[in-house]
């Protein structure tokens, strides 16, 4: 969706309280907020504005005051942000996977191998492999990965996107190459990619969601109480029970484990 800045909001606009959220593609692209947001307004009477990009670029937005709350998934930029005195509290929301994934053809070489040797056969190879590259969760994740296993990634066998997780993973899939993407993204846009998941669950592929309010301390115009509200909609009310069903009456299994039980 387009990036809207919100250089200027307040708490209540003429006739309601409002929220606004960055966050990051993901939520967005599986559906979770199409059916999280509706309830949580209806109860408490406060519209929601999100905005859904990267990680990277969820934080920058908080930094400049651009959101009331953040919901997004880096653990160590999250904890640098509250550090800093731009957040007063991270709760850790649900989690699932990141998956390597990349085409079939490929299956009998790589499948079931520990995750470094398939990054390592990826790169001696030279298969192609499509990198977000745009500082988001994701990509952040991708990074230490490559770090992790001791694989420089370059050459021209290395592209990067630009771009989202969709938009990420359709280009991988006209051109037959790999990629890092979620389970709940792939797995809720399966039916469009001819594309295989090489990675079983990892504690390096582990992808945990966090919640975070704006401080106001550093931006008073900030709508704590609307954003304490979602908090607590999510750990103590429907909106965790939302997400811990998420995906399971289409998919088979939810999309998101929840990390509390609401």
């Amino acid at each position: 969706m387009s990036i809207i800045l919100f250089l200027f909001f307040m708490c209540f606009s003429p006739n309601e309280a409002t929220l606004t959220i960055a966050t990051t593609t993901s939520v967005e692209d599986t559906g979770l907020l199409e059916v999280l947001l509706p309830p949580f307004e209806k109860h408490y009477d406060i519209k929601v504005k999100y905005i859904a990009v990267g990680t990277g670029q969820a934080l920058r937005l908080a930094r400049d005051g651009n959101a009331d709350l953040i919901f997004v998934h880096d653990k160590e930029r999250e904890e640098d942000f509250i550090k800093q005195g731009y957040g007063t509290h991270r709760h850790e929301v649900m989690q699932n996977y990141f998956l390597i994934v990349g085409p079939e053809k490929n299956v009998e070489a790589l499948e079931h191998k520990p995750l470094c040797d398939i990054l390592g056969s990826i790169a001696s190879n030279e298969f192609l492999f499509i990198s977000r590259g745009d500082e988001s969760g994701t990509h952040s994740r991708e990074k230490l990965l490559w770090k992790t296993c001791k694989v420089l990634p370059s050459g021209e066998w290395y592209l990067e996107s630009g771009s989202g997780m969709i938009s990420t993973l359709r280009i991988a899939n006209e051109k037959q190459a790999f990629a890092l993407t979620d389970t709940a993204t792939f797995l809720s846009h399966r039916d469009e990619l001819q594309l295989h998941s090489y990675t079983e669950k990892d504690s390096l592929l582990l992808n945990i969601y966090s919640i975070i309010p704006v401080n106001p301390d550093k931006y008073p115009h900030v709508c704590i109480k609307e954003a304490e509200k979602f908090i607590s909609y999510i750990l103590k009310g429907e909106g965790g029970t939302i997400i811990k069903n998420f995906g399971k009456e289409r998919y088979g299994k939810p999309l998101f484990q929840m990390m509390w039980k609401p």
